[in-house]
């Protein structure tokens, strides 16, 4: 290593050794253990190509490089947007020319066929999915996005392997060392025990949290799936390896790792093993091990709960963990307002994320790759009414189309009669109704279809944190019903909205005339009306305003002079916000002056109000 370099990594460790010894030996008190983790990072620091390392130097001199307003995400899997990482690399001007510039690969590494849980069930974390191409294309694509300013985010499945991964398969054979790296039990005594306390993932489709391993003739813990055999993190052994993984990921040019089902890491009997503060001690080590080793990667940490459980995987300011973390809650929420036309729990919710810390960033986003779950605030919801399981019902019911007037056409995903619950699957533009509409001939609902899935991203923009998109949802992409026929893919609905991407309709995205081309031109108008406005930035100011009209959502945002009145009616008639804002606004989308006072907009219409002090004196 030369001089600089070895100076470099070792300023890093010195600045940091004290707090991951502290939390290492507390964890593990194995001194040989914590010995060879310093040596995995000196390992990894070396591996680190000159490219990557002059990066983290750039990112370290401007360490809010990710909260720019002018960051947008999209989130594609390879195999359906370019068949392969080089298909991907040969439609980069695409996704530059949409505005992207934060580019989420779902799961690539390899996974077994048919028993892969959409590639999450990885049985080698250092191979690429051989038909998807290698971990040399996944560096070469990495190294093209860098070049154009794009940043690359990749899963990190760090809860759990696939049945068929060597430490699996050596577990299988008998082998203690690698039984110790999950959770083995001689019969059921245990696990019984543990069933009293810990939920189950998937009760429909994946009952229980263990399995029956006839090979080693012995129980093993299976949170997700049966084929999803859990690490024990309680092993130094797993963590240490696990974390070489992710660096080794780094080091192939990834910039943002995704912490999947980082909740899930740490097990301890009695307990519902699900968020334990050891889980915070490991995130924090992999944190102090990025800072050292790669310092310009960031971790995003999925944490799909409620704000109350998600917020301390921020961390703290002196001891930070995640970088990012998802907007869940406010996701489910704005489709239940979509459906019920209601914003009062939408509004409750935006006030709860508001109140938090700025320097809490947040991925926003309308649809993903995973379902919609309706975790909702019912204590909140049941003031005004609405119970639990008949409020599921109408949601599901609305969504998939079956409730009277509902063009919506979702699927039920992880359907349980028994508690009248389920998710929901579908693309943004078939959630909305767009696609009932052109099935039912019907230009009226189609147009009213477009202009909510229009205000939709139009309330995404506006929220603060990285927006992202889910691929074909800027150019209004329908479901894909196919996977119905394909054997591997016909029982999971979440099939539905991921299907390939549809390059026939992107090349109808220039013309205003067709569905593609009126919210691919309205997107780009509103992403750039967001990249040139200050008001917009993380360090704004941002709250909710009372409109008296509970069809209406209104936020304001407030930074360096310039102020912002944003309304959203989700009723499809139109509707007024009885607001008396006495600046002199302009409608940031005509350029043309207008009032922030009893603003009337069009069923399932928005609007952008910008005022800036100081420009009323000097005109």
């Amino acid at each position: 290593m030369p001089r600089q370099n070895h100076a470099e990594f070792q300023t890093r460790l010195d600045a940091r050794l004290d707090e991951l010894r502290w939390l290492y030996m507390e964890l593990y008190r194995d001194e040989q253990a914590f010995d060879y983790f310093l040596t995995m990072l000196r390992r990894s620091y070396d591996a680190r190509k000159a490219p990557l390392r002059s990066l983290d130097r750039a990112r370290l001199h401007d360490p809010d490089w990710f909260k720019s307003r002018g960051m947008l995400g999209m989130l594609l899997y390879v195999q359906c947007f370019g068949g392969t990482l080089r298909g991907v690399e040969e439609h980069l001007d695409y996704l530059q020319s949409s505005g992207v510039n934060y580019v989420h690969l779902m799961p690539l590494l390899q996974s077994p066929k048919g028993r892969s849980d959409g590639g999450y069930a990885v049985s080698d974390f250092r191979t690429v999915e051989p038909e998807l191409g290698t971990m040399e294309d996944l560096a070469g694509l990495a190294a093209r996005c860098h070049e154009k300013h794009m940043a690359v985010c990749l899963d990190f499945v760090m809860n759990h392997t696939s049945e068929d991964h060597e430490w699996a398969r050596r577990a299988k054979a008998g082998d203690p060392e690698y039984q110790q790296r999950y959770f083995f039990f001689d019969n059921w005594d245990i696990p019984r025990e543990y069933e009293r306390t810990v939920p189950e993932v998937f009760p429909q489709t994946a009952p229980g949290n263990f399995s029956w391993c006839p090979e080693a003739g012995k129980v093993v813990m299976t949170t997700f799936h049966p084929y999803q055999w859990d690490l024990n993190y309680a092993n130094p052994t797993v963590f240490n390896d696990m974390t070489d993984c992710m660096l080794f990921l780094c080091n192939q040019g990834v910039d943002i790792i995704r912490l999947d089902a980082v909740p899930y890491i740490w097990k301890e009997l009695g307990t519902s093993c699900r968020n334990l503060p050891k889980v915070h001690t490991l995130v924090r080590m992999m944190r102090l091990a990025c800072e050292i080793v790669c310092p310009g990667t960031l971790l995003l940490g999925e944490v799909v709960m409620e704000p109350s459980k998600v917020v301390p995987y921020f961390g703290s300011v002196e001891k930070p963990e995640c970088h990012m973390l998802y907007n869940v809650t406010t996701m489910a929420s704005t489709w239940h307002t979509v459906a019920t036309r209601d914003v009062r729990l939408l509004r409750h919710q935006m006030d709860s994320v508001f109140s938090l810390p700025r320097q809490y960033t947040f991925l926003n986003y309308l649809r993903c790759h995973d379902d919609i779950g309706w975790g909702l605030d019912y204590p909140f919801l049941r003031q005004f009414g609405m119970e639990e399981i008949p409020h599921k019902k109408f949601l599901n019911d609305y969504f998939t189309g079956a409730f009277p007037g509902s063009l919506a056409r979702g699927e039920l995903y992880n359907s349980d009669p028994k508690l009248g619950d389920a998710r929901m699957c579908g693309t943004t533009a078939s959630l909305c109704g767009a696609e009932g509409a052109e099935q039912a001939a019907n230009s009226a609902a189609l147009d009213a279809a477009m202009r909510l899935d229009e205000t939709l991203h139009a309330f995404l923009l506006t929220q603060s944190g990285i927006p992202v998109l889910y691929s074909g949802d800027e150019i209004a992409q329908f479901n894909d019903a196919s996977y119905r026929s394909d054997p591997l893919k016909a029982e999971d609905s979440r099939y539905l909205h991921r299907g390939a991407f549809s390059w026939s309709d992107a090349e109808k995205r220039s013309d205003p005339g067709t569905r593609q081309g009126r919210i691919y031109t309205a997107l780009r108008r509103l992403e750039q009306l967001r990249a040139e406005h200050a008001v917009f930035g993380a360090d704004a100011d941002v709250w909710t305003l009372e409109p008296y009209n509970d069809h209406i959502l209104a936020i304001g945002r407030y930074c360096r002079g310039e102020k912002l009145i944003a309304l959203f009616n989700f009723d499809p008639a139109a509707q007024t916000a009885w607001i008396h804002e006495p600046e002199a606004y302009t409608d940031l989308l005509t350029g043309q002056p207008r009032p922030a006072i009893d603003v009337t907009l069009p069923g399932y219409g928005f609007a952008w109000l910008r005022f800036r002090f100081g420009e009323e004196e000097s005109t």
